[in-house]
């Protein structure tokens, strides 16, 4: 009597068949649990992107400095939170608002010398970071490089001379002298300024005044600002536009260095900017 050999043909376990091919229970067990490991992964991302798109929308988002028409508070390669909740929302304050609507909700008014984000009034795709200078109803005025507010000089104290890379051209960048200044602010708020000198283009205007719901925005840099004296471009903003106010810098890198170029961090990040205040 022949012995059956059964080592060939024996499977542990039930067995299923489809299309011919012999599954084992196992084999469905580990391609369950592979279909279970992608569900998670797809899970987990969602969940990171919807609090990310939260956080950016009611909290804080994250914004880069291009220019240096903030100098010296803020200088290009600077990468700063700003706070969402600040004044309040607007359809320019929600990323990708549904349902576009006027004014504010939970609206609070800005503070002389706050550092704030808005959206450019003549074009609303385009983002850019300025002091408030002057609130509705205030007259602002510039004469001889001196700032005026509601007909009074406002106060500014020389620090030093400051020699400081200017950007004539997207490809030059020469070496140019300013002047340091420490400006305070009628509601007390000091901060620093640079002026070339008291005989620029924008270092002599009209009396002004802000109209109600609207606010007057310099630039620290003053004779290399595109702001409210520049009302082609900026003029007065409305509330609406303000995107919400600049709080920290979280990183800052030198202006010529490449944010991919990893290797190069440990000479080109400015740490000792990272965490710094930036409105009073």
């Amino acid at each position: 009597m022949s012995k059956k050999n059964i080592s060939e043909d024996f499977i542990d376990g039930p067995v299923f068949k489809k299309d011919d091919k012999i599954t084992t229970s196992a084999e469905v067990s580990e391609q369950e649990f592979k279909g279970d490991e992608w569900t998670e992964v797809f899970k987990t991302i969602g969940i990171a992107f919807l609090v990310a798109m939260i956080v950016r929308t009611f909290l804080f988002e994250p914004f880069n400095i291009p220019s240096g028409s903030m100098k010296p508070g803020l200088l290009v390669g600077d990468y700063l939170f700003v706070s969402k909740y600040s004044y309040g929302y607007s359809q320019y304050s929600v990323p990708f608002a549904l349902f576009p609507f006027e004014g504010r909700i939970n609206a609070v008014e800005p503070k002389r010398g706050d550092v704030v984000v808005f959206k450019l009034p003549t074009n609303t795709r385009t983002d850019f970071i300025k002091r408030v200078i002057g609130l509705p109803g205030d007259t602002i005025q510039m004469i001889g490089g001196r700032l005026y507010i509601n007909g009074s000089r406002v106060e500014r104290e020389f620090v030093k001379k400051v020699d400081t890379e200017k950007r004539v051209s997207p490809y030059l960048t020469v070496t140019a002298s300013t002047s340091e200044y420490i400006e305070t602010l009628p509601n007390g708020v000091k901060h620093t300024i640079f002026e070339d000198s008291d005989n620029g283009p924008l270092d002599n205007t009209n009396p002004v005044t802000v109209p109600e719901g609207h606010y007057f925005m310099m630039g620290d840099n003053r004779d290399n600002s595109q702001d409210s004296r520049v009302k082609e471009v900026v003029g007065f903003v409305p509330f609406e536009n303000f995107v919400g106010r600049a709080e920290r810098l979280f990183f800052s890198l030198d202006e010529e260095a490449h944010i991919w170029e990893i290797w190069k961090w440990p000479v080109d990040v400015r740490f000792s900017r990272i965490w710094h205040k930036i409105s009073p």
